[in-house]
């Protein structure tokens, strides 16, 4: 690769353009937050995708509004039901260009309405909103690193596909075919906006993450008359929760957390019910199939008590994303490319998941924090640092000129990924 650290004419263009652009893209940003899009807001969802569609209509690019599939979630009754969600945005330029770019976001958050609203200024540069770092501000970032480039001379080189997700913050069940067929389109390299922590590090390796619910069927009786005639479905859930909190330190890496335990009632009946519901997190593929097996080997066990059935739902929806040669890669581009506008990156590895796991297990290299530099997202005291609107819009921009010119030779990364 050529020098990525020094500054092209047409790189400081794309700087002025973006920094004259600052104020809207935070106007919008907080225009979006006032919106609520609570993941199970499916009313919220569906309103703000007509107004995003209304705003990526700015680019040279063909937005669609597409239907997401129902996905399976278990109720608390046990049963398999189906859920629907708000559409998914989906935009393609240029899809014979020499480079292709899949970009990727949400617009879903963890809010449920009427629990975190308005926007607050912290002073300091700072401000305080629902989904403004995670990530609204995100998607307005996207949006002016794409305009921004368009813009410019090199257009006609780089194609794209955006994938924007009504469901990320729930596990994007309903749109991981999205993604995946996105990636698949040529795709060789993958941009993804979730923020950025407010240091300005960055993501690098990311767990794998799965979630579980085992349904355990027993047998109902009365408690006093007929104890020794029913078959405790709670009893066998306790001895399962016991042994699935007892993998953890059995693995490098790998950990399992029992967020709930639902079934039962009144006290003088034997419960014939109980939900056990877990997450897990691996490093590796190696380390997400040992989960797996050891999920199913503790189910075979419950299910063996007398009286006792039940079926297991999920698993790791998504995989491991480990750093390789192509991710280390793309990590040293980005690197240098913000060297240019005076940025030290830091990649540091995480617990968490995004739709980053998604593009890489789906065979393309990416970086998944590109967008602005906030903190404390999933809780009320969530922010994000203005000056970080334009130094991210930027950092995008430049990594789209240095894709498009050669600087930075996205095919030869992708061809990393595959060998």
């Amino acid at each position: 690769m050529n020098d990525l650290s020094r500054l092209t004419n047409d790189d400081k263009d794309a700087r002025e353009r973006i920094e004259s652009a600052a104020a809207d893209m935070l106007a919008r940003a907080c225009a979006w937050s006032d919106m609520n899009t609570g993941s199970w807001n499916i009313e919220g969802l569906n309103a703000f995708s007509g107004v995003l569609a209304n705003a990526f209509s700015e680019l040279d690019a063909d937005i669609r509004l597409q239907e997401a599939p129902g996905f399976e979630t278990i109720d608390s009754s046990g049963k398999i039901q189906t859920i629907h969600t708000a559409p998914i945005l989906r935009a393609s330029a240029r899809t014979a260009a020499p480079v292709q770019v899949v970009l990727t976001g949400h617009y879903d958050t963890v809010f449920p309405k009427g629990t975190f609203e308005g926007v607050t200024d912290l002073g300091d540069g700072r401000l305080n909103g629902p989904g403004l770092a995670d990530m609204k501000g995100g998607l307005c970032v996207m949006l002016e690193a794409l305009k921004t480039f368009e813009a410019g001379p090199f257009r006609d080189r780089i194609g794209y596909q955006i994938v924007i997700t009504p469901d990320e913050e729930i596990g994007n069940h309903a749109s991981s075919g999205a993604l995946t067929e996105a990636a698949r389109s040529g795709a060789h390299i993958g941009m993804t906006y979730e923020p950025a922590m407010d240091t300005g590090a960055m993501a690098g390796g990311r767990k794998g993450s799965a979630v579980f619910d085992i349904v355990l069927h027993g047998k109902a009786a009365h408690a006093g008359r007929a104890k020794e005639e029913g078959r405790s479905a709670i009893e066998a859930a306790a001895e399962l929760v016991v042994a699935l909190e007892g993998l953890n330190g059995k693995r490098d890496g790998v950990t399992f957390n029992v967020g709930v335990i639902e079934g039962g009632g009144a006290v003088n009946i034997v419960p014939d019910l109980a939900i056990v519901r877990f997450g897990a997190r691996a490093p590796d593929a190696a380390a997400a199939a040992w989960a797996t097996d050891s999920v199913d080997r503790l189910f075979a066990h419950a299910t063996s008590r007398p009286g006792i059935t039940g079926h297991v739902h999920g698993g790791f929806y998504r995989p491991p994303k480990p750093r390789n040669t192509a991710q280390q890669a793309i990590f040293s581009a980005v690197h240098a490319t913000g060297q240019a506008i005076g940025l030290d990156l830091e990649f540091i590895d995480t617990g968490g998941v995004c739709e980053g796991n998604n593009i890489f297990a789906a065979g393309v290299p990416n970086v998944d924090t590109l967008g602005v530099r906030g903190g404390r997202i999933h809780s009320h005291e969530e922010f994000v640092v203005t000056e970080s609107f334009a130094e991210r819009a930027t950092l995008s921009a430049l990594l789209l000129n240095r894709l498009a010119d050669g600087r930075m030779d996205g095919p030869r990364i992708k061809a990393m990924m595959e060998n």
